[in-house]
């Protein structure tokens, strides 16, 4: 997985922790998403739940936000949660 220009997590801050999302997809998978598409969740479950049945969202391992170079806020993809839990 390529992660180029993530900022790493941080213990310390807030700054690019890792949190379950539910993430608005579009056509195609990629890699990075807006914050404006991200709704993060307590757990796996949560996110994996609210995505169920839902065609356009989808259950998702992040790691942000960060600040891209364009100065949005963006989340980087981990890893798609799959199935049920």
């Amino acid at each position: 997985m390529d992660l180029q220009g993530m900022v790493p997590p941080d213990p310390e801050t807030e700054v690019s922790r890792e949190c379950f999302a539910v993430v608005r997809v579009g056509r195609g998978r990629r890699k990075r998403f807006a914050a404006a598409c991200v709704q993060e969740c307590a757990t796996a479950e949560v996110a994996r739940a609210q995505a169920r049945g839902q065609g356009s969202l989808a259950a998702a391992r992040l790691v942000g936000p960060s600040k891209s170079s364009e100065g949005q806020f963006i989340y980087y993809l981990v890893e798609w949660l799959q199935g049920d839990g």
